[in-house]
C-alpha cells in the first residue's frame, strides 16, 4: 500500500509530499492493533516542490498517478484571505482499490509568521503520528505471527505467485488468508498442515496438493530413478470412458509386480486393501500402493468385463527409463531396412541422456529409421521432455505454456541439441501416454517430424511444479496449462495419432522386430506403412 502525506502551501504550485509508507494489500483502516497487519517499510522522503509566482487564479484539477491508476483531485490556489494550507492524506491499498480518506482545510490568520508556524507544527505532528502508528502496528504484527502462522503464509504465498488460475477458483485469495489466520487453529504443526490442505481444497484442483516432509522426500526419490511399490501409474477415469467410479491404470511398469500379475492400461482399480477408491484421490491411492519392500497389497480390479482380486508384493522398482533394440529387415536394394527401436518408459532424471546413448548405440548398427515407443509412459519431469524433443528437432516450437491470460512462454528448438533430426521417425502412443510424453508426442507430430501410431493419449494438459517449504514439506502446484505447436489444448482430449496400431502389436522390445519382419504376423507393419503419413 502506498500512502502519501501532502499539503498545498502558499507560493507552491504543486503539493509537497513528505512521507510515503508502503503497506501490504491486506491493510485496513478499520483494523485494530490486535489484528495481524504487515508493513513492508516506512520511508520518509521529499517527493517534489515547485515554486510559483504569487497570483490569484481559478481552481484547477491536478492529476496524480499512483501505482498505475490516475486520480483527479480539485486543488485551489489560496486567495490572499483564504486558508493558507490544506492537508491531503491519500491512501491506496489492494491491487485496484484506491481511496482518498482524509482531506481537511485549516483556517488561520493571514499573518506570514503565523502561517509558517502552523504549517511547521502540522507537518511535524503529521510525520511523527504516521511513524508512531507504523512502528506500533509493525511491532504488534511481528508479535502476533507464530511460527505456524508463518508456515501457513509461506504456503499461501507460493500458491498466490505460482497457481495458474488467478481467480483462485472464483474466490478472494487475500480474504481467505485473513479469515484463515483469524479462524483456523494453528497451534501445532499437524493443525497447520490441516489448514494448508483445507486451503488447497478450495481450489478444486486434484493435481495441486500438499506433501508432508516424508512424502516430499519420497516424491523426489521417485523422479530420481527408483521407488518402492507395485509399479503402477494411476489417474482419474473421467475423460477416458466417462466413468467417475474408481481409479484408472495409466500404465504398469514393465517387469514390475503389477505388470507380472497381468494388470494393463485402462483397468479400473475399485479398492485398495478393501478400501473403496470411489472417492479416493490419486495421491492418497499412490500412498496406499507404496510401502515397505516385501509387504503386500490387495487390489480389486475391473479388467475388461472381469472383476478380480490381485495380491501384489511391493518391491523396489528401478526406473530404468530407456530400452532399445536393433531390427534388421531383409530385402533387396531400397526394400532393406535397419530400424532402431527405443522404448521410453518415464521422464525421470537424465532420461534425455539415456535416449542420447541409445541413439548412438543404434547408430553404430547403421540404422536408417527410428521407432520411439511412448506407450504407457505416464510422464515425469517436464524439462526432460523438452530436452528429448530437442534431440529429434532441428527447429520449431515444442510447446506453448499458457495461463489464464494466454501464452506466457514458448519452448522451442534451435538445432543446437539435435542429434537425430533427419532419419525417419515413428512414435507409438496409447491411452497410457500422459503428461510430459504427450508434450513430446504433440511436438513431433505438429512439426511433422514423426508419424504417430496408436490411440488417443490420456489428455493431461496441465503442468505442475514442486515447491519445498521451510520445514521440509512441499507443495505440488498446477502452474500452467500447455498447447501443442499447432495451438491444440489436449486436456481431457489427448493427442490424436495419425494411424491406428494393430491390436496385437507387442509392448515388449523383444517381440517388436517380428512385427516388422513377418508379413504373416497379425501385428505386421511394413517399412512403408511405418513412416508414411
Amino acid at each position: 500500500m502506498d500512502v502519501l502525506l501532502c499539503f498545498n502551501a502558499a507560493r507552491v504550485s504543486s503539493p509537497i509530499c513528505f512521507s510515503a509508507i508502503k503497506l501490504k494489500p491486506n491493510f485496513s483502516f478499520r483494523s485494530t492493533a490486535s489484528q495481524v497487519l504487515s508493513w513492508d517499510y516506512a520511508l520518509v522522503r521529499t517527493v517534489e516542490a515547485q515554486l510559483w509566482r504569487p497570483s490569484v487564479s481559478k481552481s484547477k484539477h491536478v492529476s496524480y498517478n499512483l501505482t498505475g491508476s490516475s486520480f483527479l483531485w480539485p486543488m485551489h490556489r489560496p486567495h490572499k484571505r483564504s486558508s493558507p494550507c490544506s492537508l491531503l492524506f491519500l491512501a491506496t491499498w489492494g491491487l485496484k482499490n484506491y481511496s482518498a480518506i482524509f482531506c481537511r482545510t485549516v483556517n488561520n490568520t493571514d499573518k506570514p509568521g503565523y502561517r509558517v508556524s502552523v504549517l511547521f507544527v502540522h507537518l511535524v505532528v503529521g510525520v511523527m503520528l504516521l511513524m508512531t502508528v507504523s512502528f506500533s502496528i509493525s511491532r504488534s504484527s511481528s508479535l502476533a505471527l507464530s511460527e505456524e502462522n508463518l508456515l501457513f503464509l509461506e504456503a499461501w504465498r507460493t500458491i498466490d505467485r505460482a497457481y495458474v488460475d488467478k481467480t483462485f477458483n472464483g474466490q478472494s485469495w487475500f480474504r481467505y488468508r485473513e479469515n484463515a489466520l483469524r479462524n483456523e487453529p494453528m497451534n501445532t504443526r499437524i493443525e497447520t498442515y490441516m489448514a494448508i490442505r483445507k486451503m488447497l481444497a478450495t481450489l478444486n484442483d486434484p493435481f495441486t496438493r500438499f506433501l508432508e516432509p516424508e512424502k516430499f522426500r519420497s516424491l523426489r526419490s521417485g523422479t530420481q530413478g527408483s521407488l518402492t511399490g507395485v509399479g503402477l501409474s494411476i489417474g482419474y477415469p473421467v475423460g477416458l470412458d466417462g466413468s467417475s467410479a474408481g481409479l484408472v491404470v495409466i500404465s504398469a511398469a514393465p517387469g514390475g509386480p503389477a505388470s507380472r500379475a497381468g494388470i494393463f492400461s485402462g483397468d479400473i482399480i475399485l479398492a485398495i486393501d478393501d478400501t473403496s477408491t470411489e472417492s479416493m484421490g490419486i495421491y492418497e491411492a499412490a500412498e496406499r500402493l507404496q510401502g515397505p519392500e516385501g509387504s503386500s497389497v490387495v487390489l480389486t480390479i475391473f479388467s475388461g468385463p472381469e472383476k478380480k482380486r490381485v495380491v501384489l508384493m511391493r518391491e523396489r522398482v528401478s526406473l530404468n527409463p530407456v530400452k532399445s533394440k536393433f531390427c534388421e529387415i531383409a530385402g533387396s536394394g531400397k526394400d532393406a531396412a535397419r530400424i532402431g527401436y527405443i522404448k521410453l518408459t518415464s521422464f525421470s532424471q537424465n532420461a534425455s541422456g539415456s535416449v542420447t546413448k541409445a541413439i548412438e548405440t543404434l547408430r553404430s548398427n547403421n540404422v536408417n529409421g527410428f521407432v520411439l515407443d511412448l506407450r504407457d509412459n505416464s510422464g515425469g519431469l517436464f524439462p526432460e521432455g523438452i530436452e528429448i524433443a530437442k534431440i529429434w528437432l532441428d527447429k520449431g516450437v515444442i510447446v506453448y505454456i499458457c495461463d489464464s491470460r494466454g501464452v506466457r512462454d514458448i519452448y522451442d528448438a534451435d538445432g543446437s541439441n539435435a542429434i537425430a533430426a533427419s532419419e525417419p521417425l515413428a512414435v507409438l502412443v496409447n491411452k497410457g501416454t500422459a503428461s510430459a510424453s504427450e508434450i513430446l508426442a504433440g511436438a513431433l507430430k505438429d512439426n511433422k517430424r514423426a508419424v504417430l501410431f496408436g490411440e488417443p493419449t490420456y489428455g493431461k494438459g496441465k503442468i505442475q511444479s514442486v515447491f519445498e517449504l521451510s520445514d521440509g514439506s512441499g507443495l505440488v502446484v498446477t502452474v500452467a496449462r500447455y498447447e501443442t505447436p499447432a495451438h491444440t489444448d489436449i486436456d481431457k482430449v489427448g493427442v490424436i495419432p495419425d494411424h491406428p496400431l494393430p491390436a496385437s502389436f507387442p509392448k515388449d522390445e523383444n517381440d517388436f522386430c517380428n512385427c516388422l519382419q513377418d508379413p504373416s504376423s497379425s501385428c505386421y507393419l511394413n517399412r512403408v506403412q511405418l513412416f508414411s503419413r
